[in-house]
């Protein structure tokens, strides 16, 4: 598998990451080793979990496999912390939860250091110098190679950017920032993408399958041993049933017909060659759905489908992303 640089970075991850989330609540470990191990032999080498993924059963379950199965050198342990499960203050960006929650992750992972290490979201209750610093400790003590930040607003990682490449002192640059990203979901083409080309820091789509929607098996009817059939993931698809993903999903149908491959591999073609995208994190539910993941590493998309892909899925920007003067 192709590596591309993460950011303007040292650090090269394989340009398919292994998303986690449901390992430990919805993939036993006999499952989660199958995938980590097709994943490994593909060529791809970054895994992305999170401290609140199961629990921690997640970063848990994949620690027990590291060394195992797969030599711990080979990966990119890409974690976050701030997520809380309090109600009235769901992100914690305090330095003193960051780096406790940074400790108990290489515990549960099994490692002395992680090789990305993100603030899983923005907390307005804690000054931002404040967060930040947390990722300077983490890096200059060696428990994280590198850091990033998630679902950060476009304002948000600029500040934060900005704040690590002109502060005095060490600062750790801001290597990614993890959003949602997709056919389905480009808003972060407003602001977000911008900001990250313009101060260097790789984007990662989660979700880069519009939470398994732009494949096409929800365009009849739910089946029944899909995340949304289950009560817990049902409202997470929900709102990608609407007529105008349909009208994106039957698109990307068309373009699969057109070139002979299938819906999940065009869309996952389409948000992996975007501008400034370093890596989509794609998550599945078994080793035989992450190999025909894996399998549209071949697979780049013509200009003129590109194109026609663009513009079904276009999100309406104006004021003051475009040129307001011609409005």
């Amino acid at each position: 598998m192709e590596q591309r640089h993460l950011g303007r970075t040292g650090l090269r991850v394989s340009r398919i990451g292994l998303g986690t989330l449901t390992w430990g609540r919805g993939t036993d470990e006999h499952d989660a080793a199958d995938m980590l191990k097709v994943f490994w032999e593909a060529g791809g080498t970054l895994v992305d979990t999170a401290d609140v993924y199961g629990d921690g059963d997640s970063e848990y379950l994949l620690g027990r496999l590291v060394e195992g199965l797969v030599p711990r050198r080979d990966l990119v342990i890409a974690t976050k912390a701030g997520s809380v499960p309090d109600p009235d203050r769901r992100f914690n960006g305090s330095r003193g939860h960051l780096l406790a929650a940074l400790d108990a992750s290489l515990q549960r992972l099994g490692t002395d250091y992680v090789d990305l290490w993100q603030v899983h979201a923005f907390d307005p209750e804690t000054p931002l110098d404040e967060t930040l610093q947390a990722l300077d400790l983490a890096v200059s003590s060696g428990r994280a190679r590198y850091a990033g930040v998630s679902n950060f607003c476009g304002w948000q990682l600029a500040k934060a950017a900005t704040w690590q490449l002109a502060a005095s002192g060490t600062r750790t640059r801001l290597a990614s920032t993890q959003m949602e990203y997709s056919l389905l979901q480009r808003g972060v083409e407003r602001e977000v993408l911008p900001a990250a080309l313009d101060l260097g820091v790789g984007l990662l789509p989660s979700s880069p399958l519009g939470r398994g929607v732009l494949t096409g098996k929800y365009r009849h009817a739910t089946p029944a041993d899909s995340r949304g059939a289950s009560d817990h993931m049902a409202p997470f698809i929900a709102p990608y049933l609407d007529d105008t993903a349909t009208r994106i999903v039957d698109a990307v149908i068309t373009a699969a017909d057109g070139l002979a491959t299938t819906p999940l591999h065009v869309a996952l073609a389409w948000i992996r060659d975007r501008p400034g995208v370093a890596a989509p994190i794609v998550g599945a539910r078994n080793a035989q759905q992450l190999t025909a993941a894996l399998s549209v590493e071949a697979l780049s998309l013509p200009d003129e489908i590109c194109q026609a892909l663009d513009d079904v899925s276009a999100p309406v920007h104006r004021y003051p992303d475009q040129d307001w003067s011609t409005l």
